[in-house]
């Protein structure tokens, strides 16, 4: 998908006053007919809402990577394993306006599944990406009735991908285990996260879940990746930690 051009929208970051915010109070303004507007980076429903914003922010100003390091460090693992990428039975967790889907499909996943919070990620990814998912439903795995639940089984999912969109509160330990809960045994899942929130003092809980299911042997670590994730709105580099890994059998 093409991005919007200078001409389209111009983007300003804040000045050197409001640097030192931390990730999820980040902020930049957009320009239109002459008027600014301030986003928060993490209000997703408002920039998915401005066809090519996201991808504008993110992969061109912030050079945000996860997509692609994450979805190439899956292939990679599933290679040296002797297994087929094309086998893949995707849910994408988090799946905003598609863009780990469209990585998934260069690999040449045979499905892919989205589920996101927001009603505007499905809407972006059905306006950007249309057909590039099997399915796409908006909800919140927490509370999803028997009906969608079995909708969601009938996938028979062999792959849980969750790609920046894990910490921060926009997607709890709970919803995360929903997601996995609906992986086949002998599935493979693939996410990332920033790496204060693998610390042991992590109060979202995701730390506690990872450890019990590595310690208990139902998940088996293959993989993991320190990289640079993105830039902050004044340049410096964001560490995200990738994890590629295999329910047991």
């Amino acid at each position: 998908m093409s991005t919007l051009s200078e001409q389209d929208l111009k983007v300003h970051l804040p000045r050197a006053g409001a640097f030192g915010l931390d990730q999820d109070e980040e902020f930049f303004e957009i320009e239109e007919d002459g008027e600014r507007r301030r986003i928060r980076c993490h209000d997703y429903g408002e920039i998915y809402s401005v066809p090519g914003l996201y991808e504008r922010i993110f992969a061109d100003v912030l050079s945000c990577r996860s997509p692609e390091v994450v979805v190439n460090l899956l292939e990679e693992t599933l290679v040296r394993e002797d297994q087929d990428p094309k086998e893949l039975r995707v849910f994408d967790l988090g799946a905003g306006n598609g863009m780990v889907a469209e990585e998934l499909d260069e690999i040449g996943a045979d499905s892919i599944v989205g589920v996101d919070l927001l009603e505007e990620a499905k809407e972006a990814a059905e306006r950007d990406r249309p057909g590039l998912y099997d399915d796409y439903r908006a909800l919140d795995l927490t509370a999803i009735d028997e009906g969608t639940r079995a909708e969601l089984e009938s996938h028979d999912f062999n792959c849980l991908t969750c790609v920046a969109a894990l910490g921060f509160g926009d997607i709890p330990a709970a919803a995360f285990r929903a997601a996995y809960d609906l992986v086949a045994p002998g599935g493979w899942v693939a996410f990332n996260i920033r790496d204060q929130f693998l610390d042991n003092g992590d109060a979202g809980g995701f730390s506690r879940l990872l450890d019990d299911l590595f310690k208990s042997g139902e998940l088996k670590e293959h993989t993991r990746h320190r990289y640079q994730h993105r830039v902050s709105v004044n340049g410096d580099p964001l560490h995200y930690i990738a994890v590629v890994a295999q329910k047991s059998d």
